[in-house]
């Protein structure tokens, strides 16, 4: 904790002393060890959707916490491979982006049909992989924003995916047949019993407006997350909120005044609680993305991240460039340091889940012994 603390600095107080007045925090469904239990077993998940969950939650250093820490490398094709892997020249090689998840401790590696698919053999049954099922390839000129299918639910089945992830670009041109296209993906990931997790990102030059970026609005990325969990994404990832107010400064959709007063506020935990709310309240779990690598503060970034995603909460949070644009060693220190935000109390909380478990399961067996000595 003491690291934490020092890697907040003087907004020590603003992030960890803050209590949310808009949305209360009895109202989410927050992660715990009894998460697919609570929240999953209930719905129309399948048994084999819900043993892949459970392999998701069950892996790395998070284990047994509900929360998740991703390692998502398909920058490749995104960002394009040069630019993406110019900082270490390593990750070229897929098996050490695989190599980094391991080591980092993390829950899942997310990456593309050909990067995990030239190792699958060798490391499908050590960590869980995550197939991302569509890109934007960047080469086509002039480029637009669009995600295309780079390959079919049951290749990445065959390669011993047990989730698939997919984007969407919101408010794009495009956007109307791309969540029709991942809507049935999804659709047939889960009859093929794997999990699946929704890149909601926001995409329209009209989303700017006065030198002001609205893509990473509280309300808009909000509504984007609540169109992802209405196609059955058992797990959103989005951008942190920066601002608010989207709707009513770019005068389009409909929104409420209470949204920016009784169910938000300016605070980052409270914007990004309004993502959880979008996201069902919790149902569906929200992890926020690292973002692009700055260097020297890429620690305490992804630290404040992962303390504004966790006391939103949030499930936890998927970072790339943070990560493998430096050194291996280097990128495991941020992984673990980011886990470390959401072990701070959970491991705890874990722990006396595990052990009220086996006390009631040793009071069971002690009052069956009772009973047949008495009958």
């Amino acid at each position: 904790m003491s690291k934490i603390t020092e890697l907040l600095g003087d907004k020590q107080e603003y992030y960890l002393e803050h209590v949310c007045t808009t949305i209360d925090k009895h109202l989410i469904h927050a992660p715990s060890l009894h998460f697919i239990d609570e929240v999953w077993v209930p719905s129309d998940r399948s048994i084999p959707v819900l043993n892949s969950l459970h392999a998701l939650y069950q892996h790395g250093r998070l284990a047994g916490t509900g929360y998740l820490s991703i390692l998502p490398v398909d920058q490749g094709i995104e960002h394009t491979a040069g630019a993406s892997f110019a900082p270490n020249p390593l990750y070229f090689d897929p098996e050490n982006i695989v190599r980094l998840a391991i080591e980092g401790g993390c829950n899942a590696v997310a990456s593309t049909f050909g990067v995990l698919g030239s190792v699958a053999r060798k490391y499908a049954h050590k960590i869980p992989f995550i197939v991302k099922i569509n890109h934007n390839e960047l080469l086509s000129f002039p480029n637009t924003y669009d995600q295309i299918l780079f390959g079919t639910i049951d290749e990445a089945w065959n390669l011993g995916a047990v989730a698939v992830g997919a984007t969407i670009y919101f408010g794009s041109p495009e956007s109307r047949r791309q969540i029709i296209e991942i809507a049935r993906a999804f659709e047939y990931a889960h009859q093929k019993g794997m999990a699946t997790i929704l890149w909601c990102y926001l995409r329209n030059p009209g989303f700017k407006k006065d030198d002001k970026d609205y893509h990473t609005a509280a309300d808009l990325t909000g509504q984007a997350n609540h169109l992802g969990v209405t196609i059955e994404a058992d797990i959103i990832k989005q951008k942190l909120p920066e601002n608010n107010g989207g709707f009513t400064a770019l005068h389009f959709s409909k929104s409420d005044p209470r949204m920016y007063s009784l169910l938000s506020s300016d605070h980052p935990i409270d914007m990004c609680r309004y993502q959880v709310a979008n996201c069902y309240m919790g149902r569906a779990g929200l992890i926020n993305s690292g973002g692009e690598s700055h260097g020297e503060t890429d620690l305490q970034e992804a630290v404040i991240t992962a303390v504004i995603n966790k006391r939103a909460g949030g499930m936890g949070l998927i970072s790339g460039r943070k990560a493998f644009q430096k050194p291996i060693s280097e990128g495991v220190r941020l992984l673990n340091a980011i886990q470390d935000v959401y072990l701070c109390v959970s491991r705890v909380q874990s722990l006396l889940s595990v052990s009220w478990l086996r006390l009631r399961a040793r009071k069971s067996v002690r009052n069956m012994w009772i009973w047949l000595l008495q009958n």
